[in-house]
């Protein structure tokens, strides 16, 4: 008695109890039509009037019953009157074996949906079993199919001898119902009670291109950066997943995790791509130093640490120290051992916790430099830069801790074999970096700390402390490039303040290409810096999106038992 009066209260059973009453309701009451043939009944009318006194009245009931829009009405009426909305289903076939409790009969009623299903041959027996039930699809919802049911019939035809391939063409033909004759697995699949997983896909993929797909028309595409929905991870090798950015009801095929892995070096795979090199500078064009006194960060009595000004090192033949490829080195082989999926959650910055860092990428000369030194001016009492550190010695109008950490060149290699730098290089013999911790003492102040990185150093910030929001600065088209970069000026090898040539914003707009190509998974906002007033808004407006709206994020910043 206890189990049944605790049965008795759940709410999902009074729930189902009061959608079986108000479904019994509607077939006891739902309105018939008074009549079904209205439009003829106005026609009646209007003969009658014609040959009535000419009264006001009259006329003007007349007059409207005459009118088109009224008798489009009534058209209308007569059309839904006489016309039946319950699906026409099949009769049952008579021909039932006296062993009916051996075999199901299961018509569905396809209604332009897809199946969800897929069927395969026995290894063992032969016959045609239900491979899969797809998540979401018809034959999900119905509750009438599963996983092992052996097929005998479709659509009156035996379907023993025939081919898969010949049984979709019957399913295909199939245009408002299919009546399926089977045999029920004998032990049916229980409800997986698993929990949702997303997860960010690292990868391209295309079932259309993949020979090992059971069933490439249920196959998922999915493109680097898309966040999915796992609904269903029963078979270890193809699980089943939504796409959350499409309105499809119904699941798809995906590589599983390991599978993907061991797909790695098929000709679908999407290798990342490095732009690191180490015979290349390792630091970005916008961190590098210039030494002119001009330069030296201050503007219009706001000092702002850590701004230089920019320069275009593809130009340059400065190398990096064997330090720094040493330590470098590691790191550009994250791609080759990521996983192709990415968990992650939903994460909204509790008012209460530090910032999320603020990360500017962009290929050179696009004006990350300026952007960032924008958004600090706007409000320099949330926005600012860290502190970087440095081997040079000091001007006479520095003072340690404000324009630079001033420390030892040993200190400073200390520094990098600990791991201690976001990001560091080596620029005319002396040595510059961002280091963790001058970012964690601008966050641990309660302000914004923006910074901008080279894009190959993005996974060395991504970590559970900082969660940090990356925002890529994207060129215009090569014409609006003409136009913008008319008055601007860049640092070469050779040349100081050399205005933009044709081969420099080429190089831009391919650089550019290349790393939404292959870091794009990596990037929350992407913004074209056109005009640079509202590409400064738009970036304020991301900026404090970042810190109070919810965003994807890995799952592991969110764990307890991960580390930073």
């Amino acid at each position: 008695m206890d189990a049944l009066h605790g049965l008795l209260n759940t709410r999902w059973l009074q729930s189902l109890l009061k959608v079986y009453e108000s479904l019994h309701q509607y077939l006891r009451r739902r309105p018939p039509p008074v009549m079904l043939q209205a439009s003829v009944l106005c026609r009646e009318v209007t003969e009658m009037l014609r040959g009535t006194s000419r009264s006001m009245d009259f006329r003007e009931l007349h007059w409207l019953l005459e009118k088109p829009d009224f008798q489009a009405l009534l058209s209308a009426h007569d059309t839904v009157a006489q016309k039946d909305f319950d699906p026409l289903l099949p009769p049952l076939p008579d021909n039932i074996p006296e062993d009916e409790e051996a075999l199901r009969i299961v018509c569905l009623v396809k209604n332009k949906h897809p199946l969800g299903a897929t069927i395969k041959r026995h290894e063992v027996t032969g016959n045609i079993v239900i491979a899969r039930v797809i998540r979401g699809g018809l034959a999900d919802r119905s509750g009438l199919l599963f996983a092992g049911d052996q097929l005998v019939e479709v659509n009156g035809i035996p379907v023993a001898g025939l081919k898969p391939e010949q049984i979709i063409q019957l399913l295909a033909k199939s245009e408002a119902s299919v009546v399926f004759k089977l045999i029920p697995v004998s032990h049916r699949p229980t409800s997986s009670s698993q929990n949702m997983l997303y997860v960010r896909v690292l990868v391209d993929y295309c079932p259309q291109y993949d020979p090992a797909i059971p069933c490439s028309e249920a196959g998922l595409n999915f493109r680097r950066g898309d966040v999915l929905q796992i609904v269903d991870q029963t078979d270890a090798l193809w699980w089943q997943a939504k796409n959350i950015t499409t309105p499809s009801r119904c699941a798809g095929l995906v590589p599983s995790n390991n599978l993907l892995k061991r797909k790695q070096r098929e000709f679908w795979w999407s290798h990342s791509f490095l732009l690191h090199t180490c015979n290349k500078s390792t630091l970005h064009e916008e961190t590098f130093e210039s030494e002119d006194a001009e330069f030296n960060g201050y503007n219009q009595g706001l000092y702002i640490a850590g701004f230089r000004r920019s320069m275009q090192l593809c130009r340059r033949k400065s190398k990096s120290s064997q330090l720094m490829c040493s330590t470098r080195c590691p790191s550009s082989c994250y791609a080759s051992t990521l996983s192709p999926y990415e968990e992650v959650v939903r994460y909204q910055r509790n008012p209460t916790d530090r910032h999320r860092l603020v990360i500017l990428v962009g290929p050179s000369g696009v004006g990350v430099n300026e952007l960032r030194r924008r958004l600090i001016e706007s409000d320099p009492h949330l926005f600012q830069s860290p502190v970087p550190h440095t081997t040079r010695p000091p001007n006479s109008y520095e003072e340690d801790g404000r324009e630079y950490y001033f420390v030892s060149r040993e200190t400073f290699e200390a520094m990098a074999l600990s791991h201690r730098f976001l990001e560091y290089g080596e620029y005319k013999g002396h040595l510059y970096g961002t280091s963790r911790e001058a970012v964690r003492l601008v966050l641990d102040l309660g302000l914004i700390c923006v910074i901008d990185l080279e894009v190959q150093r993005i996974p060395e910030a991504r970590t559970k402390e900082l969660k940090p929001f990356i925002i890529f600065i994207k060129p215009p088209s090569i014409r609006r490039l003409q136009q913008t970069r008319v008055k601007s000026c860049i640092i070469t090898e050779y040349y100081v303040n050399r205005s933009f040539k044709e081969e420099d914003l080429q190089e831009m707009e391919d650089e550019s290409e290349k790393i939404l190509d292959y870091f794009g998974y990596l990037f929350d906002c992407v913004i074209v810096n056109d005009e640079l007033s509202d590409t400064h808004m738009q970036l304020l407006c991301a900026v404090k999106r970042a810190q109070a709206e919810p965003h994807w994020v890995p799952a592991a910043w969110l764990n307890s038992d991960s580390g930073a």
